[in-house]
């Protein structure tokens, strides 16, 4: 079994239905924050079972909803299909979108589940798709010199704050003998530096920024904003 096969099924990594819910309201609600304009074309890349996406996409013109599982797409297609501004799509579609379309695409807890080479695709795809304008926001990424432990005192505080602390234990528990423990330690999961994070926003042709706080409820990761760097060779053309 690989990460893509294990999100394509029931997961036990909520430690409960509140958990899943607060923890959707919360990521909606940073991207909600990170959409400046109404008439904004917004892609959540990566998107989960987003259950607010509906509080997302009235804030914005239209909200592409991406995701690799087909249960997750049947899902939310199930969920959203009745909203004219919520489109579905797999990720292999978004290379079908026009390019310099997009103003924002939020990619968030998804690295730490992409091999290098699909994280640099990922970075060129997002280049191609964002108008100059745009923003790619990079959420949840794991660095280094963090641990298991620091992800479940992060979860413990998360659920003390939001009433569900002693689901988040036994969830705890459930997990050290669930499929993503086994998986974690056969695969891993992708970390990167802040310098690393840096380097591959750069050379995907990004100006890169680390933002002052993680999207979502864990603080000892980080997230990024990358800006698409102008093509200085068509500016000087457009000038002459």
């Amino acid at each position: 079994m690989n990460w893509r096969d294990y999100w394509n099924q029931d997961t036990p990594i909520y430690t409960g239905e509140r958990h899943k819910l607060l923890h959707y309201r919360l990521v909606a609600n940073d991207i909600i924050g990170l959409i400046s304009s109404p008439d904004a074309i917004v892609l959540d890349y990566g998107c989960g079972e987003a259950l607010f996406a509906d509080k997302v996409a009235a804030k914005c013109a239209r909200l592409y909803l991406s995701d690799a599982a087909p249960l997750v797409r049947d899902r939310l297609k199930e969920r959203f299909g009745s909203n004219p501004r919520i489109t579905v799509v797999s990720t292999d579609d978004v290379s079908e979108l026009p390019e310099a379309s997009l103003d924002l695409i939020v990619v968030n807890s998804l690295v730490q589940y992409l091999s290098l080479d699909e994280f640099r695709s990922l970075l060129k795809l997002s280049r191609d798709k964002l108008k100059d304008s745009g923003r790619l926001i990079l959420g949840d990424i794991i660095p280094p010199d963090i641990s298991p432990l620091t992800d479940a005192k992060a979860l413990l505080s998360f659920a003390w704050r939001g009433g569900f602390l002693r689901s988040a234990v036994a969830g705890l528990a459930r997990t050290a003998f669930s499929d993503y423990r086994r998986i974690r330690e056969e695969v891993g999961l992708a970390q990167y530096s802040e310098e690393e994070i840096v380097d591959l926003l750069s050379d995907a042709g990004f100006s890169p920024e680390r933002a002052e706080r993680n999207l979502g409820h864990n603080p000892a990761r980080m997230t990024f904003v990358g800006r698409p760097v102008q093509d200085l060779d068509a500016e000087d053309a457009t000038e002459r």
